[in-house]
């Protein structure tokens, strides 16, 4: 399917609006699916059957955000997948995931309806689109985020590296004893679903600074925003299937713990949103 050019982002100076391409422009209670997406051509074929299959009784819109992949990323989600409505954010240069998922929010924010759904979910195959229903039921059950936690009852993260475990689950006890935000076992998971209205409210007063995390942190950061909305939270079990991963990690382990706390001592030192959210 051709994607049609909206905006081109400039290379040297990345944009604050990212060039989005589309090929369809259907959003009317649709779930948007941002990707995040960093050198992922081997990886998005076989998710985009599992979301083509999911569209049959499912309305999706597909956001891939190529981050200055260095593959094949951008001409794989540009031949996006039959039945399926796919769109393209790109960046010019790698700017690091934090960057990709806000370029994705953004993007979705200014299409969506108020009554759409936000799923964000890594684009290496590891998460599987079959759990989209589930975080919807949460939604419209009303949480205003719903997510994948691999912390609950029913959920798995085996099938990662140990580090990548011991990281997970140290995040986890470390968050939940010092942050404390209701409903939240899994703050690190890349998998979840957010209430477009909750979104807007977030982004209209955070702005650019809705996430200024370049890392992983970044999930853990926007939670921290979130919360002075307010908003209920609710966790379904994620099983982790890192058998289905192409590549190798991207996920550096000092590096994330560094960022991990200093995310931690910036919550501590910032002061609350100077107006109710």
């Amino acid at each position: 399917m051709a994607l049609e050019k909206v905006e081109v982002l400039d290379e040297q100076k990345p944009a604050t609006q990212p060039a989005v391409y589309t090929a369809q422009a259907r959003n009317n209670g649709r779930a948007h699916v941002v990707l995040p997406a960093y050198n992922e051509a081997a990886a998005l074929p076989p998710l985009f059957g599992r979301l083509a299959e999911l569209a049959h009784t499912e309305n999706l819109t597909v956001w891939v955000v190529d981050d200055g992949s260095t593959d094949a990323t951008a001409d794989t989600a540009g031949a996006g997948a039959p039945g399926l409505d796919v769109r393209l954010v790109r960046h010019h240069v790698n700017l690091g995931l934090g960057q990709a998922v806000r370029s994705g929010l953004h993007a979705v924010l200014a299409a969506a309806d108020k009554d759409d759904t936000v799923v964000v979910m890594d684009a290496d195959d590891t998460h599987d689109p079959a759990l989209i229903p589930l975080l919807r039921a949460e939604i419209s059950a009303g949480a205003d985020v719903a997510i994948c936690s691999r912390f609950v009852s029913g959920g798995d993260d085996t099938s990662a590296p140990y580090g990548r475990r011991l990281l997970s689950r140290g995040a986890a006890v470390l968050f939940r004893r010092t942050l404390r935000v209701a409903g939240v076992r899994d703050f690190t998971s890349g998998f979840r679903a957010y209430r477009v209205s909750l979104l807007d409210r977030a982004a209209r007063h955070w702005g650019e600074r809705l996430i200024e995390e370049q890392g992983f942190a970044c999930m853990v950061e926007l939670l921290l925003k979130l919360r002075h909305c307010d908003p209920v939270i609710s966790e379904v079990p994620l099983r982790l299937r890192y058998d289905r991963k192409p590549g190798a990690s991207k996920l550096r382990l000092g590096r994330t713990v560094l960022q991990y706390l200093r995310l931690l001592l910036r919550d501590r030192l910032a002061p609350a949103p100077y107006r109710a959210l």
